[in-house]
């Protein structure tokens, strides 16, 4: 394809000068405009595009020096690549040539070789800069690319922490003489925490606190996916139930819930996701439970006189060992009891001088609150965690659930 030459703009009072090198440039494949004068040149720089330009310096009215500092001056896209032509030669006026925006000079009478060269350093400079113009040019459609990518993934994202929120539609569940109370508060977009209740049968209920390795859609996902496993919507595909001898709804034990999911992970999903987890199940007549902790921050067990009782035996998050054992706890609950289950976005959030809160410190926010009702205790505990932090931006996910085990009904 045949490259259009470039425009040349040729400035000089002399007729005689501005057809020499007319002649020149023409010959060497140039476009040339001619101008008679500073001024002239300056209102055509003003409606035409030129990438070199020659000017004499000394000229009457506007000289080639105040002709390139106006030249500068003008919007335009791209480099004018500017030569003054002066008999000059005094260090000074260079330099004060080059202060005013000159590129380069040639002394009269002006030399054919001398001035070839002189273009064709010009030109490779203009030609670095339209190179990097285009490259600037594609890098402003690639991130322009991107952000719309992200504008579509962010609404995408908004769309998925609605649909998440959803898994949980209850915040508080009345079970007779038990009561449910959940916080849900993700950090980001979506996240990997999830908490929730089902009933196991008409006197059992099951609690969970579940969170998936991660954060982002595939965790979201994961996530999700858990939420149908425990979900008391959906017996039939409730991992926890079972059918019992009589074909009633029963239920595994929670050591054995526990272990059933992490053999789903590794040999059925087989996938680079892990999650921690306490399910805990409770007897609503007598009060007695049984809980199992995988990797999840201790269960706390909050008496009806304000005691705290740290509950669980640590054990291995689901998803990580094949054949991992899960060990049972069992616990008593009285009415005016409650079973708190907490996420680690509680027990590993910094605090303003940089120690994490650990499960002593919220066993003490525990403590301190343990007069409030379970909605106003953890809507507390959120004030006092990011009282703690010295921010409410917390880095992971916060989510709780307050079960109250209350008097049973006359």
């Amino acid at each position: 394809m045949a490259v259009a030459p470039r425009p040349v703009l040729v400035v000089d009072d002399s007729r005689a000068q501005r057809k020499i090198l007319q002649m020149q440039l023409s010959r060497w494949g140039y476009e040339v405009t001619e101008a008679t004068s500073g001024l002239e040149a300056l209102q055509l720089c003003q409606t035409h595009r030129f990438d070199i330009i020659l000017s004499d310096w000394m000229m009457p009215g506007m000289t080639g020096l105040e002709f390139c500092k106006a030249f500068r001056a003008l919007p335009r896209e791209g480099y004018g690549y500017f030569i003054l032509l002066t008999s000059k030669s005094e260090k000074t006026e260079i330099a004060d040539g080059l202060e005013n925006g000159a590129d380069d000079f040639v002394t009269k009478p002006v030399s054919a070789d001398e001035l070839r060269a002189r273009l064709r350093a010009g030109e490779r400079i203009l030609g670095m800069q339209e190179e990097l113009v285009e490259k600037n040019r594609l890098v402003g459609s690639t991130l322009n690319q991107l952000q719309e990518l992200y504008d579509s993934l962010d609404r995408d994202l908004i769309e998925a922490r609605k649909l998440q929120q959803n898994l949980v539609r209850e915040r508080y569940r009345d079970y007779g003489n038990g009561m449910v109370s959940l916080l849900i508060r993700p950090s980001g977009r979506v996240g990997g925490d999830l908490v929730g209740s089902f009933e196991i049968d008409a006197t059992r209920l099951a609690l969970f606190s579940v969170d998936v390795s991660g954060h982002g859609v595939a965790s979201a996902m994961m996530t999700a996916r858990l939420a149908g496993l425990l979900s008391g919507s959906s017996p039939q595909q409730n991992i926890a139930l079972r059918a019992g001898p009589d074909g009633e709804q029963a239920a595994w034990p929670p050591d054995e819930v526990a272990a059933r999911l992490n053999r789903m992970m590794i040999e059925d999903l087989q996938i680079d996701q892990y999650f921690t987890l306490v399910y805990a199940e409770v007897d609503l007549q007598t009060g007695a439970g049984s809980l199992v902790q995988a990797g999840h921050p201790h269960p706390a067990l909050m008496r009806r006189g304000g005691r705290v009782e740290v509950l669980g035996e640590g054990g291995l998050p689901i998803g990580l060992i094949d054949g991992a054992s899960y060990a049972a706890t069992p616990f008593q609950m009285h009415p005016g009891d409650r079973l708190v289950l907490i996420s680690d976005g509680f027990t590993e959030c910094p605090g303003a001088l940089g120690d994490d809160l650990g499960p002593d410190g919220i066993t003490m926010l525990l403590g301190r609150n343990a007069k409030l009702d379970s909605p106003a205790l953890l809507e507390a505990l959120v004030w006092d965690l990011a009282r703690f932090a010295g921010t409410e931006d917390f880095p992971d996910d916060i989510y709780a659930l307050v079960f109250d085990y209350l008097d049973p009904p006359p």
